[in-house]
């Protein structure tokens, strides 16, 4: 990911911004559905990394198993891949039957409907998306509609009329880059308003760059976030600390469902600090969810 990436950390005030003023209050309204589990899935947003195998996945895998041994370490994809194509049926298939159950994918909407023009001009490009990751039937999570950085609050009747759109069988979040979303209090109020009205929900990003789309207001009592880690700096992990503690908040207040998604340049350490993630969540939130374990090498000779 290289929105909001920067080069240089040093100056960046990495605290977790407070909660929204209305985020408790929604999520209060769901506080009687506490006696559900929480659904939470934690990943990442690859599948097919070479420097996992041998590590995280079995040596000598072949690449067409990434997802299939990607299932068994994570629980739920960032399905990016369909940002730039639709995929068919055939492969939507192969995708739902390569990962086991209570896996899920959260596909990310193509380029061609959220980057070239108003929304509402792609309706019939949506209804095709749409009915593509339906085909993953229960492997289907949140899906996420990431509006590029010129998609500003002038525009949010495209978008009212965009949500409308998307039928109830496909979950729904919104990523917000315009900085005007964010300094213009009555813009974000009528924008959120309007994700409440139609059970759309957002996606936080955190990134070193671009502080200011941590919003921290959620729509629904569904969570999505995307952190952007740095090396597993310092920072990542204390940064991961105050998410937790942030979440264990959630969790109590009603919320029913998590999205995590860990990035690191290039992926190769993610799966290390989601693991901490996961560990840190089950200890102090009460969850349990399994993480990824090490493919341990046998070294030859060591038998005698």
């Amino acid at each position: 990911m290289d929105f909001g990436k920067l080069s240089d950390i040093s100056r960046v005030d990495f605290t977790l911004p407070p909660d929204h003023p209305d985020t408790l209050n929604m999520l209060s309204r769901y506080k009687q559905d506490l006696l559900q589990k929480p659904k939470v899935y934690i990943g990442l947003p690859v599948w097919v990394n070479k420097p996992w195998i041998g590590e995280y996945y079995p040596a000598g895998m072949k690449e067409k198993e990434s997802l299939l041994w990607y299932g068994k370490q994570f629980n739920t994809i960032e399905l990016n891949s369909t940002h730039y194509h639709i995929p068919g049926p055939d492969t939507i298939d192969r995708w739902r039957h390569t990962v086991p159950q209570g896996f899920t994918f959260c596909p990310k909407f193509p380029q061609l409907i959220s980057h070239e023009g108003p929304l509402v001009s792609s309706l019939d490009l949506t209804a095709t998306f749409c009915e593509a990751i339906a085909g993953l039937e229960d492997k289907l999570g949140c899906s996420f509609l990431q509006l590029p950085p010129y998609f500003g609050p002038k525009q949010l009747p495209d978008l009212e009329k965009f949500v409308q759109y998307i039928p109830e069988s496909v979950p729904l979040a919104v990523e917000l880059r315009h900085p005007d979303w964010f300094v213009d209090n009555v813009a974000s109020l009528e924008l959120f308003e309007v994700l409440e009205k139609f059970r759309v929900g957002t996606v936080l990003t955190d990134v070193a760059g671009r502080r200011d789309v941590l919003h921290m207001r959620l729509t629904t009592p569904m969570a999505m976030v995307r952190f952007v880690g740095n090396g597993l700096h310092p920072t990542d992990y204390t940064r991961i600390n105050d998410w937790v503690e942030r979440i264990k908040v959630w969790l109590e207040a009603g919320l029913q469902e998590l999205y995590f998604f860990v990035h690191e340049p290039d992926n190769i350490t993610s799966p290390e600090l989601a693991t901490y993630l996961i560990e840190k969540l089950n200890k102090v939130c009460g969850l349990d969810v399994k993480p990824p374990k090490k493919y341990v090498q046998a070294v030859q000779g060591e038998l005698f």
